[in-house]
């Protein structure tokens, strides 16, 4: 049973990363970052199955994709909490020579970090790939992906969308952000996709649908209800409704904060609505 009151208290803590991250060197995106800190505690703290020391190769062991790579901060944040690499490298978020840049990279050898993710609409191909690698070396693990919807807007995704379903990648976890926003204004006004699950239906997809994105309990639930499905021939998605800029009130219900970063009196406010419990970087 998850503690439910530790995990929480993970959740304030990365927020602080995320809006310290991006306020120091004032860039960055903080709104989705924000959208998706439940998703990512709940994937790193209670359902992925990873060995205890980062192998790049993955073998017998889940892995896990970020397509939307442009949400890094929050990335970063549960990575360096669950030890991967030092909290204190938080603080050379996007500085020059830092291994931690504005979108994942590989180069610098990052621990946790398996793909450079900056172009968007890419991440669901790579995941797809890896996934069938598993099923050629009898790798019964789970391959988990995270798209942003606003990057559904990208052909290439429809692409790997109807292979996945033809070729029966069913040890595919995809979780699509639905927040309805992106860095121009909402994504209905910039390029509307319509009914987003019933395309991924009609593409031969296991669809669920999560209204609360930002109730951990919610998510937690909604990636082993997911699990479960696995190996039955179908990939899975998760349409998973967020708000972009959870748990900062002047950040919510706007699109204004995708890639924008809070000045000194606007941190300050930012954090007080998030209290420090595991001690900041």
């Amino acid at each position: 049973m998850p503690d439910y009151n530790f995990l929480e208290t993970v959740v304030s803590q990365v927020r602080r990363d995320i809006l310290r991250m991006v306020h120091k060197v004032n860039s960055g995106h903080p709104g989705g970052s924000l959208g998706c800190t439940e998703f990512f505690i709940a994937l790193y703290y209670e359902i992925l199955e990873l060995k205890a020391d980062f192998e790049m190769d993955g073998k017998e062991e889940d892995l896990f994709f970020l397509s939307n790579g442009h949400i890094s901060p929050v990335f970063y944040s549960v990575l360096a909490r669950k030890g991967y690499f030092p909290v204190k490298e938080l603080s050379t978020f996007r500085l020059i020579d830092s291994r931690l840049q504005g979108h994942p990279t590989t180069h610098e050898g990052l621990p946790g970090i398996r793909v450079a993710s900056g172009s968007l609409g890419q991440g669901l191909s790579v995941a797809i790939g890896a996934a069938i690698s598993k099923k050629l070396n009898h790798d019964e693990r789970i391959v988990y992906a995270l798209m942003g919807d606003g990057e559904l807007q990208e052909g290439q995704n429809w692409e790997a969308i109807m292979f996945a379903a033809g070729k029966k990648v069913d040890n595919l976890i995809a979780t699509v952000d639905l927040n309805g926003k992106q860095i121009d204004g909402k994504t209905d006004d910039v390029l509307p996709m319509g009914d987003i699950a019933a395309k991924f239906e009609a593409f031969g997809w296991e669809v669920m649908l999560l209204k609360n994105g930002n109730d951990l309990k919610a998510v937690i639930e909604a990636l082993s209800a997911a699990q479960a499905l696995t190996g039955k021939g179908k990939p899975i998605v998760i349409i998973m409704h967020t708000e972009m800029g959870n748990g900062v009130d002047y950040m919510m219900h706007t699109h204004a904060w995708h890639g924008k970063a809070p000045n000194d009196e606007q941190l300050e406010k930012a954090l007080s609505q998030n209290p420090e419990t595991l001690g900041d970087y």
